[in-house]
């Protein structure tokens, strides 16, 4: 079953329960060969994705219930701040970034197509041409801004070498906001408005994300930080002290200007912040007119988070021989429920009793051994674990696991289930 919860001004995806022997969970025993890291590894064997083609990925519903709850801590760390939500489309016309001129110099990775009429088209790898001609068109005065909007969309850049699964595909899906404001300084002011509401919002995820500047590479500014999760397997090197008061991404990195007792790690970017002032409203005539009466061109900046990606960073920074361990705030069902001997009556009615009551509940109802029940469990990585047997249910008691320290405790089934709720 799935419930879909409507309170306040969120809209929030859950699953409230469901039986693993309905339930579409494709688990893998071995280790695939072609995983190089772990969260490509273990999102394989605990069934979440599928790959399709070369850097593209189908999202099955473990995998998918994971990825629409990173969605919703961003969206409501997005609203908290005051920007608004919209859509914008994947596909995009050519002569939006002919316009701004970055058509020509953005490279292969983007995928370039021309519709029957042989209109030059784009898969959008990002939105800022077609987020400033939705302002342009509409803002007009200085009293429409500021303005703070976003979205969350699947792009494509077509990577010459993707690699480790989800971590760096060619299709991916990503939460992008933009800012306009009147000048310099109150741009400025948005940018670390947003800034901090990215290390909230990593830090509900049960990550702890370094801020460090970085390059802006072809979407243009002269300020940009980097937010890297620490990882063995990320992609970048980053230079920091403990206190954060320096950081820098590895291009950033200058050692003859760095303090003393840098330390160096690897990390994995989970999200991109640009100011790039009026780039793309000089280029694209996005003006307003000020309390004098003129036209000043608007300026801009963008916020980007990787929310699939981000799925892997948490595997990343939060997994253990056994499988992955998911903060509750992420995971796809809080508990999962084991009976340990499906074929006994008893289990069965107690199971399904305590099933009714459970908080976002996968139940293992399935005809299997309670060893590979168990592994099942730990595999796909659910906060808590309550499993029940004929013993138990003499007893009137169940196992209490806590997936993430690996505590057990024999409770009572009323106990249990006030734990987990």
């Amino acid at each position: 079953m799935v419930s879909f919860r409507l309170c306040d001004e969120k809209i929030a995806f859950t699953y409230k329960f469901m039986k693993l022997s309905e339930y579409f969970l494709p688990v893998i025993k071995e280790n695939p060969k072609e995983a190089e890291i772990v969260s490509h590894r273990l999102m394989l064997r605990a069934g979440m994705v599928r790959q399709l083609g070369s850097g593209i990925y189908n999202w099955l519903p473990l995998g998918f219930a994971v990825l629409k709850n990173i969605e919703q801590i961003v969206r409501e760390e997005m609203n908290a701040i005051g920007c608004v939500e919209l859509l914008m489309p994947t596909i995009q016309p050519a002569e939006l970034w002919k316009e701004s001129g970055r058509y020509d110099a953005y490279g292969k990775e983007m995928l370039r197509i021309s519709d029957r009429q042989e209109r030059e088209m784009l898969y959008g790898p990002t939105n800022e041409e077609i987020i400033t001609d939705i302002f342009r068109k509409s803002c007009k005065s200085y009293k429409d801004v500021p303005k703070f909007l976003y979205h969350m969309q699947w792009k494509f850049r077509d990577e010459i070498r993707p690699r480790f699964g989800v971590m760096r595909g060619r299709e991916f899906y990503m939460k992008d906001a933009y800012s306009f404001d009147i000048d310099e300084k109150s741009a400025r002011e948005s940018y670390f408005k947003f800034h901090a509401a990215y290390l909230k919002t990593f830090e509900r995820m049960g990550l702890k994300a370094i801020p460090v500047r970085a390059e802006t590479g072809p979407i243009g500014g002269d300020l940009s930080h980097e937010f890297h999760v620490i990882a063995e397997t990320g992609e970048s090197a980053l230079y920091y002290t403990e206190d954060y008061s320096y950081a820098a991404a590895d291009e950033m990195h200058k050692p003859e200007a760095a303090p003393e007792g840098v330390l160096q790690a690897r990390g994995i970017e989970v999200g991109h912040i640009f100011y790039f002032g009026t780039k793309y409203s000089d280029a694209m005539k996005a003006v307003v007119r000020n309390q004098d009466g003129q036209e000043n061109a608007v300026h801009m900046g963008a916020y980007g988070i990787g929310l699939s990606r981000l799925v892997a960073a948490v595997i990343e920074a939060s997994h253990d021989d056994s499988g992955i361990i998911w903060p509750e705030s992420v995971a796809p069902f809080k508990v999962g429920l084991i009976n340990i001997k499906s074929a006994d009556e008893k289990c069965v009615k107690i199971c399904d009793e305590i099933y009714a009551k459970l908080p976002s509940c996968l139940y293992d109802d399935r005809a299997e051994s309670a060893g590979a029940k168990f592994a099942t469990m730990d595999l796909i990585g659910l906060p808590w674990q309550i499993a029940i047997g004929p013993r138990g249910v003499e007893n009137g008691t169940v196992e209490l696991k806590n997936r993430r320290t690996g505590e057990k405790q024999e409770l009572s089934i009323e106990s249990a289930i006030a734990h987990v709720s």
